[in-house]
């Protein structure tokens, strides 16, 4: 099966209300080039409502400056600590509601999915994923603030996944097995427990 690769643009975002990271990808065909990857440092705007509305402006502007085809975005995780979840909620949505308010489409994708996109393994550290993002994307160093990394962790993870055949053939693979069993039973009814 051959493999359809576009080009478009791919913003990432590591959703959060103190630290929220950020990354823009370019993508021609199975190329892949860092156009931005960085936090937005959002801790100090003690008031709530001022820092969503912060929030939302600056992601405004970033969308604004690289016009992506499409917001890449980490889902939130189910913790222990439910106000820390209500925030990194609320912080996702402005993401989405900014990307919506310039018509661009969102994917989200769940934590593990993504370390496992990037490094193999869905439980790798953020250092192991920025360790491997290095090698792929090759930036020179990592940030200080791991969270940028994560956005383009999220951001590439769109990437394999859109370029992936894989799930189509598991899919197709799924399929045969079905037609498989099928045709067993069909031809060996006696086999079949009542």
């Amino acid at each position: 099966m051959n493999q359809v690769y576009t080009e478009n643009v791919i913003l990432g975002i590591d959703p959060g209300t103190n630290v929220l990271g950020y990354s823009v990808i370019e993508q021609r065909g199975k190329e892949i080039t860092l156009l931005e990857m960085d936090v937005l440092k959002l801790g100090k705007i003690k008031d709530m409502s001022t820092r969503m509305k912060e929030l939302f402006d600056l992601i405004v502007k970033i969308i604004d400056k690289y016009n992506p085809d499409i917001l890449s975005i980490e889902a939130p995780f189910f913790g222990k600590n439910v106000q820390s979840m209500l925030k990194l909620g609320r912080a996702q949505g402005l993401c989405i509601a900014a990307a919506f308010s310039k018509s661009i489409p969102f994917v989200e994708y769940s934590p593990r999915k993504i370390k496992q996109s990037i490094t193999g393994n869905g439980a790798s550290s953020k250092e192991q994923v920025a360790l491997m993002l290095q090698r792929i994307v090759k930036f020179e160093e990592i940030p200080k603030y791991l969270d940028a990394t994560d956005a383009l962790a999220v951001a590439v993870c769109h990437f394999h996944c859109q370029n992936n055949p894989l799930p189509y053939i598991q899919k197709q693979k799924r399929q045969n097995q079905k037609k498989a069993w099928s045709s067993f039973i069909e031809k060996n009814p006696e086999k079949l427990k009542t």
